[in-house]
C-alpha cells in the first residue's frame, strides 16, 4: 500500500481533467492524485456525494471555481475524512440577483450556440490578458469546453445558482487550508479570497502576480510548489 498521501482535485465550470494536467503530473512524486466528477448532477449534494463515494477514505482536497463549491458541501457532508483543504480561485458567497441572471444568459447562450462559444466569450474574465494571444492555452481552454459539452454546462450552472452561502461554514473548517488566487482574478477576487482567509482559522493565503482565474494553467509551476508545500506541511 502507497504511504502517499492522497489527494482529490475537483475542476472548475467548464472544465476537464486537463484543468489539473500539470498538477497531475507534477505532484505525482508526492501524493496519489486523482480528479473528482462534477458532470453528471444539477446539484451541489449529488456532486459531493458522489466525489466522496469513489474518494479514498482520507483525503487532501482541493477545488477550483465550482470545484471549491464542490469542496464546501464535501465539507458538509463528510468533514472527518478530509484531512487538508486547498481553495482555489473561488468564493464562499452566494451568487448576487446580477449574477444568476448573467449565469442563465450563459445558460441561453450555451443552448443556442454551444459552450465552445461560451467559453470563448468568457476568456478575458478567465485568464489574464496577457495570456491571450497565447494561441495553445487558449486552446486548451476552449478545448475543455468541448470535454464537457452542452447538458453538463447547464446542469454545472443550475448547481452553481442554487449554492448556498458558504461564509458560515468557515469557521467549521479545522484541518491544515491554503487559500490560492491570481492577483488579476476578475470571477473570484483577491478580496473572496481574503474573507475566506479571514473565516478559516490557521489558513494561509497565496495570492499569485500576473494571473487570472485559472491559476492552474496559467501558473503551474506557482500552483504545484504552493501545493507541495502545503501537501507536505
Amino acid at each position: 500500500m502507497s504511504s502517499k498521501p492522497n489527494i482529490v482535485l475537483i475542476p472548475g465550470l467548464l472544465c476537464s481533467d486537463a484543468l489539473f494536467a500539470d498538477q497531475i503530473s507534477g505532484l505525482s512524486g508526492e501524493a496519489n492524485v486523482s480528479v473528482g466528477r462534477v458532470l453528471k448532477h444539477n446539484n451541489l449534494e449529488s456532486l459531493a456525494s458522489e466525489i466522496l463515494r469513489i474518494a479514498p477514505e482520507k483525503f487532501a482536497l482541493a477545488g477550483l471555481s465550482l470545484g471549491g463549491y464542490v469542496a464546501f458541501e464535501v465539507l458538509r457532508q463528510a468533514p472527518e475524512r478530509v484531512s487538508k483543504l486547498a481553495l482555489l480561485n473561488t468564493n464562499a458567497r452566494a451568487d448576487r440577483g446580477d449574477q444568476v441572471a448573467f449565469r442563465q444568459m450563459l445558460i441561453g447562450l450555451a443552448l443556442t450556440s454551444g459552450p465552445r462559444n461560451v467559453q470563448a466569450a468568457a476568456l478575458p474574465m478567465l485568464i489574464h490578458k496577457s495570456r491571450l494571444g497565447e494561441r495553445a492555452l487558449v486552446d486548451r481552454v476552449l478545448n475543455m469546453a468541448d470535454a464537457v459539452g452542452r447538458d453538463s454546462f447547464v446542469r454545472q450552472q443550475q448547481a452553481i445558482i442554487d449554492r448556498p452561502d458558504n461564509r458560515e461554514v468557515l469557521a467549521e473548517i479545522k484541518c491544515p487550508t491554503v487559500v490560492i488566487v491570481g492577483e488579476q482574478d476578475v470571477l473570484t477576487p483577491v478580496k473572496v479570497a481574503e474573507e475566506m482567509h479571514n473565516g478559516i482559522a490557521g489558513s494561509t493565503l497565496e495570492v499569485i502576480p500576473d494571473c487570472g482565474h485559472l491559476s492552474t494553467m496559467e501558473r503551474p509551476e506557482k500552483v504545484n510548489q504552493i501545493l507541495t508545500d502545503w501537501l507536505s506541511a
